[in-house]
Protein backbone atom coordinates (compact mmCIF):
# COMPACT_ATOMS: atom_id res chain seq x y z
CA UNK A 1 0.00 0.00 0.00
CA UNK A 2 1.77 3.27 -0.51
CA UNK A 3 2.50 6.02 1.92
CA UNK A 4 -0.69 8.37 0.15
CA UNK A 5 -3.32 5.44 0.47
CA UNK A 6 -1.97 4.84 4.08
CA UNK A 7 -2.37 8.34 5.42
CA UNK A 8 -5.84 7.94 3.82
CA UNK A 9 -7.41 5.05 5.92
CA UNK A 10 -5.51 5.93 9.14
CA UNK A 11 -7.40 9.78 9.12
CA UNK A 12 -10.71 7.72 7.75
CA UNK A 13 -10.41 4.93 10.69
CA UNK A 14 -8.98 7.05 13.44
CA UNK A 15 -10.72 6.67 16.41
CA UNK A 16 -11.68 3.02 16.00
CA UNK A 17 -9.81 0.83 18.23
CA UNK A 18 -11.36 -2.65 18.04
CA UNK A 19 -11.10 -2.60 14.18
CA UNK A 20 -7.55 -4.50 13.16
CA UNK A 21 -6.60 -5.84 16.95
CA UNK A 22 -4.79 -8.83 16.92
CA UNK A 23 -6.20 -9.96 20.17
CA UNK A 24 -10.47 -9.14 21.18
CA UNK A 25 -11.31 -8.74 24.55
CA UNK A 26 -15.04 -10.17 24.80
CA UNK A 27 -16.54 -7.58 27.97
CA UNK A 28 -19.64 -9.87 29.78
CA UNK A 29 -21.49 -6.96 31.13
CA UNK A 30 -23.41 -4.26 29.36
CA UNK A 31 -21.02 -1.36 27.97
CA UNK A 32 -22.13 1.16 25.81
CA UNK A 33 -18.52 2.72 25.35
CA UNK A 34 -17.68 -0.01 22.78
CA UNK A 35 -19.96 1.30 20.00
CA UNK A 36 -17.58 3.13 17.40
CA UNK A 37 -18.36 5.24 14.82
CA UNK A 38 -16.81 5.98 11.00
CA UNK A 39 -17.81 8.99 8.85
CA UNK A 40 -20.05 8.61 6.77
CA UNK A 41 -18.29 9.56 3.00
CA UNK A 42 -21.88 9.29 1.38
CA UNK A 43 -23.82 11.32 3.60
CA UNK A 44 -25.66 13.28 1.46
CA UNK A 45 -27.61 10.06 0.14
CA UNK A 46 -29.93 7.73 2.11
CA UNK A 47 -29.10 4.43 2.57
CA UNK A 48 -30.47 1.59 4.15
CA UNK A 49 -27.65 -0.25 6.25
CA UNK A 50 -29.18 -3.67 8.12
CA UNK A 51 -26.93 -5.35 10.90
CA UNK A 52 -28.39 -9.07 12.06
CA UNK A 53 -26.79 -10.49 15.38
CA UNK A 54 -28.48 -14.11 15.02
CA UNK A 55 -27.16 -14.72 18.09
CA UNK A 56 -27.90 -12.04 21.11
CA UNK A 57 -28.29 -13.07 24.56
CA UNK A 58 -29.12 -11.59 27.84
CA UNK A 59 -30.25 -12.58 31.50
CA UNK A 60 -34.07 -12.20 32.63
CA UNK A 61 -33.91 -9.39 35.54
CA UNK A 62 -35.94 -11.77 37.89
CA UNK A 63 -34.61 -15.62 37.31
CA UNK A 64 -31.25 -14.83 35.90
CA UNK A 65 -32.07 -17.57 32.89
CA UNK A 66 -30.66 -16.61 29.60
CA UNK A 67 -32.39 -14.94 26.53
CA UNK A 68 -32.03 -15.37 23.05
CA UNK A 69 -32.80 -13.61 20.55
CA UNK A 70 -32.01 -12.33 16.38
CA UNK A 71 -31.15 -8.55 16.72
CA UNK A 72 -31.88 -6.26 13.74
CA UNK A 73 -30.78 -2.70 13.59
CA UNK A 74 -31.98 -1.13 10.36
CA UNK A 75 -31.27 2.76 9.61
CA UNK A 76 -30.56 5.50 7.64
CA UNK A 77 -27.48 7.05 8.31
CA UNK A 78 -26.31 10.70 8.46
CA UNK A 79 -22.62 11.68 9.29
CA UNK A 80 -21.65 8.69 11.28
CA UNK A 81 -21.86 4.85 10.44
CA UNK A 82 -21.54 2.09 13.10
CA UNK A 83 -18.56 -0.08 12.86
CA UNK A 84 -19.30 -3.78 12.91
CA UNK A 85 -16.59 -5.16 15.25
CA UNK A 86 -17.41 -2.32 17.32
CA UNK A 87 -21.38 -3.63 17.23
CA UNK A 88 -20.95 -7.45 17.87
CA UNK A 89 -18.29 -6.73 21.03
CA UNK A 90 -21.24 -4.09 22.37
CA UNK A 91 -24.01 -6.57 21.58
CA UNK A 92 -22.22 -9.44 23.27
CA UNK A 93 -21.74 -6.63 26.54
CA UNK A 94 -25.68 -7.77 27.14
CA UNK A 95 -24.29 -11.26 27.52
CA UNK A 96 -24.97 -11.35 31.83
CA UNK A 97 -26.81 -8.18 31.80
CA UNK A 98 -29.98 -8.56 33.83
CA UNK A 99 -33.11 -6.84 31.60
CA UNK A 100 -36.40 -7.72 29.95
CA UNK A 101 -36.62 -7.71 26.22
CA UNK A 102 -38.41 -4.33 25.71
CA UNK A 103 -35.43 -2.57 27.52
CA UNK A 104 -32.58 -4.22 25.81
CA UNK A 105 -34.26 -3.14 22.49
CA UNK A 106 -34.38 0.38 23.82
CA UNK A 107 -31.28 0.53 25.43
CA UNK A 108 -29.47 -0.52 22.14
CA UNK A 109 -31.44 1.67 20.32
CA UNK A 110 -30.57 4.68 22.29
CA UNK A 111 -27.15 4.17 22.86
CA UNK A 112 -26.82 3.57 18.49
CA UNK A 113 -28.76 7.02 18.34
CA UNK A 114 -26.29 8.45 20.52
CA UNK A 115 -23.68 7.72 18.66
CA UNK A 116 -24.47 8.50 15.50
CA UNK A 117 -27.22 10.24 15.49
CA UNK A 118 -28.80 8.93 12.53
CA UNK A 119 -31.59 10.15 9.69
CA UNK A 120 -33.67 7.40 11.13
CA UNK A 121 -33.02 4.18 13.19
CA UNK A 122 -35.13 0.82 14.34
CA UNK A 123 -33.72 -1.98 16.45
CA UNK A 124 -36.12 -5.03 16.32
CA UNK A 125 -35.81 -8.13 18.83
CA UNK A 126 -37.27 -11.37 17.57
CA UNK A 127 -36.69 -13.47 20.72
CA UNK A 128 -36.88 -16.72 21.21
CA UNK A 129 -39.80 -18.42 23.10
CA UNK A 130 -40.10 -18.84 26.94
CA UNK A 131 -42.86 -20.23 29.06
CA UNK A 132 -44.57 -20.22 25.34
CA UNK A 133 -44.16 -16.79 24.92
CA UNK A 134 -42.14 -14.73 22.21
CA UNK A 135 -41.67 -11.52 22.48
CA UNK A 136 -40.41 -9.19 19.40
CA UNK A 137 -39.74 -5.48 20.84
CA UNK A 138 -39.60 -2.54 18.25
CA UNK A 139 -38.04 0.54 19.14
CA UNK A 140 -37.58 3.71 16.66
CA UNK A 141 -36.60 7.24 16.41
CA UNK A 142 -35.78 9.75 13.67
CA UNK A 143 -33.79 13.05 12.73
CA UNK A 144 -36.59 15.17 13.01
CA UNK A 145 -36.85 15.58 9.37
CA UNK A 146 -40.24 15.22 7.21
CA UNK A 147 -38.59 12.96 5.39
CA UNK A 148 -37.51 10.05 8.54
CA UNK A 149 -40.57 11.27 10.74
CA UNK A 150 -43.06 10.15 7.73
CA UNK A 151 -40.55 6.72 7.93
CA UNK A 152 -40.95 6.38 11.48
CA UNK A 153 -44.81 7.31 11.31
CA UNK A 154 -45.70 4.58 8.51
CA UNK A 155 -43.66 1.95 9.95
CA UNK A 156 -44.86 2.09 13.85
CA UNK A 157 -48.28 2.24 12.10
CA UNK A 158 -47.58 -0.97 9.90
CA UNK A 159 -45.41 -2.74 12.62
CA UNK A 160 -46.07 -6.55 12.56
CA UNK A 161 -43.67 -9.32 14.26
CA UNK A 162 -41.17 -10.19 10.88
CA UNK A 163 -42.97 -7.10 8.94
CA UNK A 164 -39.35 -5.45 8.80
CA UNK A 165 -36.69 -8.60 9.40
CA UNK A 166 -36.66 -11.72 7.74
CA UNK A 167 -39.14 -14.20 7.28
CA UNK A 168 -39.66 -15.86 10.87
CA UNK A 169 -38.01 -19.89 9.33
CA UNK A 170 -35.31 -18.18 8.12
CA UNK A 171 -32.07 -18.44 10.72
CA UNK A 172 -30.21 -15.47 8.30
Amino acid sequence: MNKKMSGRKKNELSGISHLGNKTTSYETDYDPTLLESFVNKNSGQDQWITFICTEFTSLCPITSQPDYAKIFINYIADKKMVESKSLKLYLFSFRNHGDFHEDCIQKICNDIQKLIQPKYLEVIGEFTPRGGISIFPFSSCHNGGIKYKNIYIQRMAQYSPGKYTLQLGRPY
